[in-house]
């Protein structure tokens, strides 16, 4: 049980730093501004810290691959849109920002594609 536990929390950090990379990607695409000596603009860093607390606080973390797969959709409409936006654009761009952890996340979704149908 504690492996299983342990295994989930190694997860959600997975997932936030996935989150936190291609939201960095995208704000830096945008050229949005940043204050100071910000990684992100403010508004990229809310969304950041929304999808944090929101995989923080899941409860299908043990079951599920990604948020697009599971069945109780948590983040807000207009929340929701504004990921969609960012890891459209992203999305294609972390081969070359993270080859390996795109290379993974490309064999999981078509894992779970392969278990839906």
């Amino acid at each position: 049980m504690k492996d299983n536990h342990k295994n989930i929390e190694k997860k959600r950090q997975h997932e936030i730093a996935v989150m936190e990379q291609m939201i960095g990607i995208y704000c830096c695409g945008q050229k949005h501004v940043r204050e100071g000596n910000a990684a992100l603009c403010p508004s990229c860093q809310k969304l950041v810290d929304y999808a944090k607390a929101r995989v923080l606080h899941c409860p299908h973390m043990a079951g599920k691959t990604f948020c697009n797969f599971c069945p109780t959709h948590c983040y807000a409409p207009e929340k929701r849109e504004a990921i969609r936006k960012a890891m459209r654009y992203a999305g294609p761009r972390m081969i070359f920002h993270a080859p390996i952890l795109t290379l993974r996340h490309m064999l999981l979704s078509l894992r779970e594609r392969w278990k839906h149908k």
